[in-house]
């Protein structure tokens, strides 16, 4: 990898490092707002920002009815059913049983589907950093205290869990061909906008049960945060490194969001951090690193 995939190797840890800390700051909202208006929230009030933005850095907003078609289906998966799915996970599972089994399998999937979307290459470099992250993963997530319980009172959450993992890794791959025709930016727009419109409906009756005139500071912020930083910012960031080193790449990254929301847990709400996190994390690190240093860079 060039200098340049470097700086993406980069980007993608900062924002999947953003992504981990969101754990913490939307705790701080979800006794004021239900889980879907917050998550029509998050999105659809960046809708304007990603059309603002688009029209000045590209003089025009459009795409093909084609494109469009595609970018709707792409945002009724991507953004709508598979934030749905996160939220019921993590409602009828272990915390931990969802955090590992929405993360883990999820690079291992975009690595399966790859070849579907975009040629990319795969190298001995990356199988084995991949195996240091995913161990490492598991470290820090297992780690935590909770434990992994797969009785079979969970057995809906952890299919949804683990479902996410593919869809996840599919919305991904989805965008790399538009990418070839598009920028992350506009891509980013469209997906967006039609995966708000989807989200919409689902919050008719969470509107009038939120105490507007009563909204902190906390929950100002944590609005904020997931509206520039969580997803203006990270889902431009994130498309353009993805698509310049590859999704199976690029996927591997995510790891870094569980040990991001540790470290936040720590930071915010003092909770504990283990030694075999700290072990998870390090492990997790290193297989990163071994994988932003392979030189085998994506077929185009």
């Amino acid at each position: 990898m060039g200098k340049q995939s470097y700086w993406d190797a980069a980007g993608l840890v900062f924002v999947a490092a953003v992504w981990g800390a969101n754990f913490g700051v939307s705790r701080l909202a979800m006794d004021t707002f239900d889980p879907a208006l917050f998550t029509f929230l998050r999105f659809g009030l960046t809708v304007p920002f990603f059309f603002i933005l688009l029209r000045l850095r590209e003089g025009s907003v459009g795409v093909s009815p084609k494109a469009a078609l595609q970018l709707m289906a792409i945002g009724l998966f991507g953004v709508t059913a598979l934030e749905i799915a996160v939220m019921y996970s993590i409602k009828y599972t272990t915390l931990a049983n969802a955090s590992l089994l929405n993360v883990a399998p999820w690079p291992i999937f975009a690595a399966l589907f790859a070849p579907f979307f975009a040629r990319e290459t795969m190298s001995r470099r990356l199988v084995a950093g991949g195996a240091a992250a995913i161990v490492g993963v598991t470290l820090v997530i297992v780690g935590g205290g909770e434990g992994i319980d797969f009785s079979s009172q969970h057995m809906i959450g952890n299919a949804l869990a683990f479902g996410v993992s593919i869809v996840g890794a599919l919305f991904n791959l989805a965008c790399m061909p538009l990418m070839k025709r598009y920028s992350a930016l506009r891509v980013s727009a469209w997906f967006i906008l039609f995966g708000s419109l989807f989200l919409f409906p689902l919050t008719i009756g969470s509107w009038g049960k939120v105490d507007w005139a009563g909204l902190t500071a906390a929950n100002g912020f944590a609005v904020f945060y997931n509206v520039v930083f969580c997803t203006v910012v990270a889902f431009i960031v994130w498309n353009r490194c993805m698509f310049r080193i590859g999704a199976t790449r690029s996927n591997f990254f995510r790891y870094v969001v569980p040990a991001a929301a540790v470290a936040a847990g720590y930071l915010m709400f003092r909770e504990t951090i283990t030694l075999w996190q700290v072990a998870g994390a390090l492990c997790m690190a290193a297989g990163l690193v071994w994988i932003s240093t392979d030189k085998k860079a994506r077929a185009d």
